[in-house]
Protein backbone atom coordinates (compact mmCIF):
# COMPACT_ATOMS: atom_id res chain seq x y z
CA UNK A 1 0.00 0.00 0.00
CA UNK A 2 1.41 3.39 -0.96
CA UNK A 3 0.46 6.66 0.63
CA UNK A 4 0.35 9.65 -1.70
CA UNK A 5 1.82 12.81 -0.20
CA UNK A 6 -0.34 15.93 -0.11
CA UNK A 7 0.26 17.81 -3.35
CA UNK A 8 0.50 21.59 -3.57
CA UNK A 9 -1.62 22.50 -6.61
CA UNK A 10 -1.37 25.81 -8.44
CA UNK A 11 -2.58 27.30 -11.68
CA UNK A 12 -0.99 29.75 -14.06
CA UNK A 13 -1.10 33.45 -13.36
CA UNK A 14 -2.43 33.71 -16.94
CA UNK A 15 -5.57 31.81 -15.89
CA UNK A 16 -8.87 33.54 -15.43
CA UNK A 17 -10.50 33.36 -12.01
CA UNK A 18 -13.94 33.41 -13.63
CA UNK A 19 -16.18 30.48 -12.60
CA UNK A 20 -16.21 27.77 -15.25
CA UNK A 21 -13.11 29.05 -17.03
CA UNK A 22 -10.86 26.46 -18.66
CA UNK A 23 -7.68 25.92 -16.71
CA UNK A 24 -5.33 23.22 -15.59
CA UNK A 25 -3.61 22.95 -12.24
CA UNK A 26 -0.09 21.65 -11.73
CA UNK A 27 1.53 19.96 -8.73
CA UNK A 28 5.22 19.11 -9.03
CA UNK A 29 7.27 16.64 -7.01
CA UNK A 30 10.89 15.74 -7.72
CA UNK A 31 9.77 12.61 -9.62
CA UNK A 32 6.48 13.67 -11.23
CA UNK A 33 4.54 16.64 -12.58
CA UNK A 34 0.81 16.10 -11.95
CA UNK A 35 -1.79 17.88 -14.11
CA UNK A 36 -5.55 18.11 -13.49
CA UNK A 37 -8.61 20.07 -14.59
CA UNK A 38 -9.23 22.92 -12.15
CA UNK A 39 -13.01 22.42 -12.50
CA UNK A 40 -12.74 18.74 -11.51
CA UNK A 41 -10.04 18.56 -8.82
CA UNK A 42 -11.03 15.01 -7.82
CA UNK A 43 -11.24 13.83 -11.43
CA UNK A 44 -8.57 12.12 -13.51
CA UNK A 45 -5.00 13.41 -13.60
CA UNK A 46 -2.10 13.18 -15.96
CA UNK A 47 1.37 12.44 -14.62
CA UNK A 48 4.60 13.30 -16.43
CA UNK A 49 8.23 12.71 -15.64
CA UNK A 50 9.96 16.11 -15.38
CA UNK A 51 11.81 15.66 -18.70
CA UNK A 52 8.59 14.77 -20.53
CA UNK A 53 6.86 17.82 -19.02
CA UNK A 54 9.70 20.05 -20.21
CA UNK A 55 9.40 18.55 -23.70
CA UNK A 56 5.63 19.16 -23.68
CA UNK A 57 6.05 22.80 -22.66
CA UNK A 58 8.43 23.38 -25.57
CA UNK A 59 5.49 22.70 -27.92
CA UNK A 60 2.78 24.54 -25.95
CA UNK A 61 1.85 27.91 -27.43
CA UNK A 62 3.23 30.92 -25.58
CA UNK A 63 0.76 33.30 -23.96
CA UNK A 64 0.12 36.58 -25.73
CA UNK A 65 0.23 39.97 -24.02
CA UNK A 66 -3.49 39.69 -23.20
CA UNK A 67 -2.94 36.31 -21.56
CA UNK A 68 -4.72 34.25 -24.20
CA UNK A 69 -2.94 31.55 -26.14
CA UNK A 70 -1.72 32.10 -29.66
CA UNK A 71 -3.23 29.98 -32.41
CA UNK A 72 -1.34 29.00 -35.52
Amino acid sequence: MSIEPELAWFKSSYSSNEPGSDCVEIAATPETVHVRDSKKPHGPRLAFRPGAWTDFLAYAPAPTVTGSRTSD
